[in-house]
């Protein structure tokens, strides 16, 4: 990905779901549960778990994501993923915050969603509260003009193939977010894609059922208008890097 433009390389099976999505309590193969083209830290998330429960304890463990770098190169987005781990896995519950940073001034927002599961920044809750749940928000792709942030939250639970993707969007000029997810369509889990090439207020999202043999790609809008998206391919923006972190960022 550059800082230009990049298109999410897509193939006559990009459309295809499996059987069935992989319950959560198993080791993972693969490098995201949806088989997201913007995957999450999944064999992090299952590898964390093993350590500890390897020793039958609890702890929390913390996870930075690379920086995306917007096209004028004037902010850098990032998460900072938490794992609490209990032995069981179905008790244990993963909980995330975004942050963008001006790398001018050095001034650091903060981002969250809206979505059943998201975690407030300050929620002071004690480990074991919401067992089993995953609440993962990293960022996706800037708009052209480097004005919005586009990031995946993904949604799920240990233990159960339940699992979906909102998009989050965060307008730099107004200071708002928006939380949107495909609306008034019967699926079972999204997929979030990337940008609609054709109108840049519309991502794009993989929805469908567990079973379905193709899964449609929807357009939906800041408002959560829905609707069918033919032949459209998903537009990403930005560049990701890997930063060596020093002082206060290092200390989470």
């Amino acid at each position: 990905m550059d800082a230009t433009s990049s298109t999410v390389p897509s193939s006559p099976s990009s459309l295809e779901v499996p059987e069935a999505v992989p319950d959560m309590n198993q080791p993972s193969v693969q490098i995201d549960p949806l088989d997201s083209p913007h995957p999450i830290p999944w064999n992090w998330v299952m590898a964390t778990h093993a350590e500890l429960s390897a020793s039958a304890s609890s702890g929390s463990r913390y996870y930075r994501s690379e920086s995306l770098i917007s096209p004028d190169g004037q902010y850098a987005a990032y998460s900072r993923i938490k794992m609490q781990s209990q032995p069981e896995l179905y008790r244990s519950r993963v909980s995330s915050v975004m942050f963008l940073e001006n790398l001018h001034t050095g001034d650091l927002h903060t981002i969250t969603a809206a979505s059943p599961l998201a975690d407030n920044p300050l929620d002071t809750t004690e480990e074991g509260d919401m067992p089993g749940t995953i609440a993962i928000l990293i960022p996706v792709s800037w708009s052209q003009s480097s004005d919005r942030i586009l990031a995946r939250q993904f949604e799920g639970m240990f233990s159960t193939s339940d699992a979906s993707d909102y998009a989050v969007i965060w307008d730099r000029h107004q200071n708002r977010t928006n939380t949107i997810s495909p609306n008034r369509v019967q699926y079972t889990n999204a997929v979030l894609l990337g940008w609609s090439p054709t109108n840049p207020d519309q991502v794009l999202f993989r929805a469908g059922n567990l079973g379905d043999e193709r899964w449609p790609v929807w357009a939906v809008n800041l408002e959560g208008h829905t609707a069918i998206a033919t032949d459209e391919e998903p537009i990403v923006f930005g560049k990701f890097v890997n930063h060596i972190w020093a002082g206060p960022q290092a200390r989470w």
